[in-house]
Parts: C-alpha cells; sequence; structure tokens
C-alpha cells in the first residue's frame, strides 16, 4: 500500500464522514424554517415544541458537520500538494467563496437562531433561521461547483502546468454544476425527509408523541411525494449529461464492456459480476434493450463502451457497478414507499398501517446509504483523474512516505470513532427523547432570562449540570 493508495483511502474516509452531516442538515434547517412558519401562523405549541427538538439534533450534527470540514481541508496541503499547487488558483477561490458567503453567513444568525427565542422578534427569530437554511443551500451551490469544475472543468487555461482562470462563469457554471447542485440538494432533502418520517414512524409504533408522531410522518409523506419523483427527473438528465461529458464513468455503471450488432442496443444489467480481468461480466442478468432505453432514450442507442480505451483509463469497474445499483436500488424503494404511504393516507389508514410505518423505520437511514454510494459513483467513476481528463490521481498526490500518511490514517479513525461516535450516540438518546413541551429560560436572582441550553436532554437541568 502506497502513499497514493492510502491517500485515496484517507481522504475517502474523512469524506465519508464529512458529507454525511451537512447533506443532513442542509435538509433539516429547510424543515425548521418550515415548522417556526407553521408556528407563527397556527401557534399551535406543538410546531413550537417540534421546532426546539429538531433545532437540538442540528445543532449537534451543524457542529460535527464544521469539525469534519476542517479536518478534511487540511488533506489537500498535506496529502494532494501537487493538485493544490496546480488547480489552487481555481479551486481555492471556488472554495474560500464558501467561507465568505456561506459560513459566515450561517455563523452569524446561528447564535440568534439557537440562543434568540424570546430574546429578539418573533419575525427576526425566524429570519434568523430563514439565513441559516439560506447558508447551507449557499455552501452547497460553491462545494459543489468546485467538485463538478473537477468532474467537468471548463473556462481555465493552464500556464506552465498550472491552471489559471479564463472565464469564472464557465468555471462556476461549468457543464455538469447544474444537474449536480440540483441532485444534491434534492438527495439532502430527501435524506432528511426520511430521517424525519423514520422517526415519526418509530414514535407510533412505539405508541410515544403520538400527535408528533403523525404531524412529522404527515410532512415527510408530502415532501417525499414531491422530492422523490424530482429526483427521479433530475438524476435522468444528470445521467445523460454524464454520458456526454464522462463516457467511460457510465460505462462503468452499467459494466458495459463491448457493443454488440448495429441495432441491438444496450441491455439493463439487473445483476453481474465484473471480471476486470478478462473484460467481461459473470453471472450477468440483463433486459435486453432496457439499458439503451434508460441511458438514450431510444430502444437502439449505444454508449461507449469500456474496452473503447485502454485499461489504464478506466476507473475500477466493480466498486461504480455495485455502488450504482444501491443507490437507484434505495431510490426505487423510496419511491414505492411513498407511493404506498399516499395510497394509505387516501384510505385513512396512515397512522394505523403496520406495514407503511415498518417501511419509513426501515428506510430511515436510508437516505444516508444512498448519498454515500451516489458520491462514490462520482468519485470513483472520475478516475484515473483527479480533474477529469488533465490531471491523473497518481500525479497529484504530495511526495510523502506512506507511513506518514498510514499513521494519520489510523489516528483519524481513532479519533473519529471516538469524537462522532460520541456525538452520534448523544443525537440517538436525543431522538429516543422525543419532543417535550418547551419552557422558558429560567431567570436569575435579578429577574433576567440565563441563556438556554439548546443542546440539553428534556429530563436535564442546569443545576445537575452545574
Amino acid at each position: 500500500m502506497d502513499a497514493l493508495l492510502l491517500s485515496r483511502i484517507q481522504f475517502g474516509f474523512v469524506i465519508s464522514f464529512h458529507i454525511l452531516f451537512p447533506a443532513f442538515t442542509i435538509g433539516l434547517a429547510s424543515w425548521l424554517a418550515f415548522v417556526e412558519w407553521r408556528w407563527l401562523r397556527t401557534r399551535d405549541t406543538l410546531w413550537r415544541d417540534l421546532y426546539f427538538f429538531w433545532t437540538k439534533v442540528f445543532a449537534v450534527s451543524f457542529g460535527m458537520g464544521v469539525v469534519s470540514g476542517i479536518v478534511m481541508s487540511f488533506q489537500f496541503g498535506t496529502n494532494w500538494a501537487v493538485l493544490s499547487e496546480q488547480a489552487g488558483n481555481i479551486l481555492g477561490p471556488l472554495l474560500s467563496y464558501e467561507v465568505l458567503t456561506a459560513f459566515f453567513l450561517e455563523a452569524t444568525f446561528l447564535g440568534v437562531m439557537l440562543f434568540g427565542w424570546s430574546r429578539v422578534k418573533e419575525r427576526m427569530h425566524f429570519l434568523a433561521t430563514c439565513m441559516v437554511a439560506l447558508g447551507t443551500l449557499i455552501s452547497t451551490f460553491w462545494i459543489i461547483s468546485a467538485n463538478s469544475w473537477m468532474q467537468t472543468p471548463a473556462g481555465y487555461k493552464i500556464v506552465e502546468g498550472v491552471f489559471e482562470p479564463d472565464s469564472w462563469w464557465a468555471i462556476v457554471f461549468n457543464p455538469s454544476f447544474p444537474y449536480r447542485l440540483a441532485h444534491m440538494v434534492l438527495a439532502a432533502f430527501i435524506t432528511t425527509c426520511f430521517v424525519i418520517g423514520g422517526v415519526a414512524a418509530s414514535y407510533l409504533l412505539r405508541g410515544v408523541h403520538v400527535e408528533a408522531g403523525k404531524r412529522m410522518l404527515k410532512a415527510a409523506v408530502i415532501f417525499a411525494a414531491i422530492t422523490v419523483p424530482a429526483q427521479v427527473f433530475v438524476g435522468d438528465l444528470h445521467g445523460l449529461n454524464v454520458r456526454e461529458h464522462q463516457p467511460i464513468k457510465v460505462a462503468a455503471m452499467e459494466a458495459h464492456w463491448e457493443s454488440g450488432a448495429p441495432g441491438e442496443g444496450v441491455p439493463l444489467i439487473l445483476f453481474a459480476v465484473p471480471n476486470e480481468k478478462a473484460e467481461r461480466n459473470d453471472y450477468e442478468i440483463a433486459v435486453p434493450k432496457l439499458g439503451s432505453l434508460i441511458l438514450t432514450h431510444t430502444l437502439d442507442g449505444d454508449i461507449q463502451p469500456l474496452k473503447s480505451v485502454p485499461a489504464s483509463e478506466r476507473p475500477p469497474v466493480k466498486p461504480v457497478f455495485y455502488a450504482f445499483r444501491i443507490m437507484v436500488g434505495l431510490g426505487v424503494a423510496m419511491l414505492l414507499l411513498v407511493l404506498f404511504s399516499l395510497w394509505q393516507w387516501w384510505r385513512g389508514r396512515l397512522y394505523q398501517s403496520r406495514a407503511t410505518l415498518w417501511g419509513w423505520r426501515v428506510l430511515t437511514l436510508s437516505g444516508f446509504v444512498a448519498l454515500l454510494s451516489g458520491w462514490y459513483v462520482v468519485e470513483i467513476g472520475r478516475q484515473p483523474y483527479v480533474i477529469y481528463g488533465l490531471l491523473r490521481t497518481a500525479d497529484a498526490v504530495s511526495p510523502i512516505a506512506a507511513a506518514s500518511v498510514m499513521t494519520s490514517l489510523i489516528v483519524f479513525a481513532v479519533v473519529y470513532f471516538v469524537v462522532f461516535g460520541a456525538g452520534i450516540g448523544y443525537l440517538v438518546k436525543l431522538i429516543r427523547k422525543g419532543p417535550h413541551p418547551h419552557e422558558p429560560p429560567p431567570r436569575n436572582e435579578q429577574g433576567e432570562k440565563t441563556p438556554a441550553r439548546p443542546l440539553s436532554l428534556p429530563d436535564e437541568s442546569s443545576e445537575a449540570d452545574a
């Protein structure tokens, strides 16, 4: 295991942790804005209690996302110095724009959102919640723009081996950016939606927090009924864009080694074991022509096969092939559950159907799995390039010893499992407690309100912590 492989494993490990928390908080921030809006419109105290409950979950998740993001950014200087040197003039400003426009916005209003209840006007507090939600979306904009540029580079010129910006408009709005941004935002919303629906279903199955569970499940079904079909549509457009700009990635996703006779089309492979050494699929189960219909929207269309390029230009086929099927399979399961839930709602049995409730409970974390699978398809499918077609991953790694990378990888693994294990454990405990009636912050001896503790569990007290 050389420094290149270890650096790739380390970056993959760190980003796998990091992407989960921002994706969750993107959707959760918008959910909080919706819940507070409902509270302001209806004055129903249950909406207020749900707001405070999910605010605690958001705060912990947001903190873990920030910590993991800082650690991830260090690797550009330690493990990928050549990439930073050659593409820093483009990637650096894009990432700094995220800090200037998104992180500062979130940091400014997050304190008001967490501690400003009853201390600022209601509309001001609602504005703070909306600004935090907007900040998460702006952050997504810049991160996806930077990553999309590495997938479909545009608007650059190369001067003495260094990428220089030629058109910032072309860099930011590169060919794959609009599709990937929509795909990522919808994925974040769906991830959060199924967590909320799964938690609600768990409460209803346990017979606790019944009214809160009904309200959350109803909202989850409505949001999922909008976002899941929209994701299917956007995913199709994204796939057509990938076929145009990264055809070998699509070939790896479908394990399509060679084209058949003219008019034969591309089969949809339901299952196979890609054999990269023999350049074929073993134990293949496929539906003729269906792949052409999905990939080209014609029955006899073809895509560029893997054998059309040398083996050194192909990504690893197995992980891309299987990760894509996990993502699509979970998407189909989500869509079927949403349709079943709508049917049960129409029958008036949404809250009584144990099959529906168990379906939401089983798929509670499905969004995270689908998100990671899709990210692996994107990143592994780009190989052997870190900037597609221009800079190979092997040429972008820092000239460091493998032992150094191994040491840092072990340290990261230990620290991550301890720190994030504790954080996730606290989130689980918090969610199991569920929403409770919100109590106003205590007053000190002078009668002034003291700062509330937004991260405390419902049964904790300030005196005990003191």
